[in-house]
């Protein structure tokens, strides 16, 4: 009898030896305006825009304190609302920076981001992709419709053109973060290719609801959160507006507005 509880014991342990892991989905979390962090199925953690502590997000301080680890901080373009809070960041946590070249530039010179954690891996320009965090990430640099300039104190710098990033995370989603832009043509070349798509919709630095949901209708993700909205910042969109908008093609069910501090647990499976 004992030797079959230990034979049974055995064939228990080979079997769970020989199944595979129940993998840990990707989440993604927002903090307004154009601020997401997102978690890798294993636990590998990017900010994407970090402008933690806004006027929209009421716990924004208690959040910034709260950020003990990232591994990258991704920025679009030089403007103060999508900087944010990366250099501080930057330093406690030790983040390596992914932006274009000049940005990198920019951000080094006059934002005092710190030079140790940038670095030609880290790097890119638009059209062409890297890999990061050992293959489980890759980063794709996509270009946007949008000013170049950053601000200093001793006024405006050239900072690279805005951008946005396709992001493609192993056992996770394909997500496209449009920074801010306006809708243009080859967004088309993306469709197949995304499964959360991260778009701006606020109007008047932007492009507002319809102009966004014909930027859906063009890439055909499998779900679009709508951010960089805020009447307090004059901003007119609306996550309402956007739905409305997609409903002129048929894709009102795509809309999925989160709330400032929500998490999204990805668990859908991406078609690659």
């Amino acid at each position: 009898m004992r030797k079959l509880v230990i034979l049974a014991t055995t064939l228990a342990a080979l079997l769970c030896l020989s199944l595979p892991a129940l993998a840990t989905p990707a989440e993604i979390t927002w903090f307004g305006q154009s601020a997401f962090r997102i978690v890798t199925p294993t636990g590998k953690v990017l900010l994407v825009d970090p402008w933690i502590a806004n006027p929209g997000n009421p716990n924004g301080k208690s959040d910034l304190e709260k950020l003990t680890k990232v591994d990258l901080i991704l920025v679009t373009h030089g403007h103060g609302d999508h900087i944010g809070n990366s250099v501080e960041i930057a330093k406690k946590t030790g983040a390596k920076l992914v932006a274009i070249f000049d940005l990198v530039k920019a951000l080094v010179s006059y934002a005092g981001f710190p030079e140790s954690q940038t670095g030609r891996q880290y790097t890119g320009n638009f059209g062409g992709q890297i890999p990061l965090l050992d293959g489980e990430v890759t980063v794709q640099f996509i270009p946007a419709v949008h000013g170049d300039s950053m601000d200093t104190p001793t006024g405006p710098v050239y900072a690279g053109h805005a951008g946005g990033f396709l992001i493609s995370v192993k056992g996770g989603p394909r997500i496209y973060h449009t920074g801010d832009t306006d809708l243009f043509e080859d967004m088309a070349l993306l469709k197949g290719q995304v499964d959360l798509m991260l778009v701006c919709i606020g109007d008047k630095f932007t492009m507002g609801p319809v102009r966004a949901a014909q930027a859906v209708d063009m890439i055909r993700p499998k779900m679009a959160v709508p951010m960089h909205y805020n009447p307090a910042f004059g901003l007119t969109g609306t996550p309402e507006l956007f739905k409305s908008a997609l409903r002129r093609y048929g894709l009102e069910f795509l809309s999925h507005p989160m709330k400032v501090g929500e998490t999204l647990v990805w668990d859908k499976k991406p078609a690659h």
